[in-house]
């Protein structure tokens, strides 16, 4: 449904979940260029749900462990090729903590924007550490968001069960892109995204 003025209206929009993990550098690039995109998105129709997963848990890839250094430059050449810059970490991050408050935060929007905004990038533009409970309880104090144990807690409850939809929807990695049934993994440049996504948006607001 349109308003007076021909735009989709916050009720129409599709919706796109995004599956991510703060531990996943691709996650960082998709992040930044899908933030370049938003008059795109919104022109669209279109509004994208960010979920995070346990990416550990769909891969098997251990916490702490050093990330292959081929997958390290392949990250890097996406991210000069996409323009973001990037810090790399070279450690498989514990995201888990981050993504429990983001789960916590999922009511509130806007919070929760911000505290995805914050936390990617503490890790990807100041190297920081919020694997690390204090430093994570930090980064929610700039924000006036309680990293309490109770918010922790329940949000690590939320983040089994959305991994486990995640597996069962065929995710395998991430980011990951649910265009209704279909996963879309990875992030392209912003021509590729805008025609993959364009082109779902249309059949989904104008089927044959």
């Amino acid at each position: 449904m349109n308003d007076a003025t021909g735009e989709p209206t916050a009720t129409s929009r599709l919706q796109v979940p995004v599956h991510y993990d703060f531990a996943s550098s691709l996650c960082y690039v998709a992040h930044r260029v899908l933030g370049r995109m938003a008059n795109f998105l919104d022109e669209a129709g279109l509004e994208l749900e960010w979920t995070p997963v346990d990416l550990m848990r769909l891969t098997g890839w251990s916490r702490g462990a050093p990330v292959d250094p081929v997958r390290l430059e392949d990250v890097r050449q996406i991210a000069r090729a996409l323009e973001v810059p990037i810090q790399v970490p070279e450690r498989w991050l514990d995201s888990r903590a981050a993504s429990a408050i983001a789960l916590h935060l999922a009511d509130q929007p806007k919070r929760e924007a911000t505290w995805r905004e914050r936390v990617f990038t503490a890790i990807y533009e100041e190297s920081l550490r919020p694997d690390d409970l204090p430093e994570l309880q930090r980064l929610g104090g700039e924000l006036e968001i309680a990293a309490s144990p109770e918010a922790i807690d329940s949000g690590l409850r939320e983040l089994e069960v959305r991994t486990e939809a995640a597996r069962k929807a065929q995710v395998s990695g991430v980011p990951c892109f649910m265009l209704g049934q279909w996963p879309f993994g990875g992030i392209q440049d912003e021509a590729t995204m805008r025609a993959v996504l364009g082109r779902w948006a249309s059949r989904q607001q104008h089927p044959a």
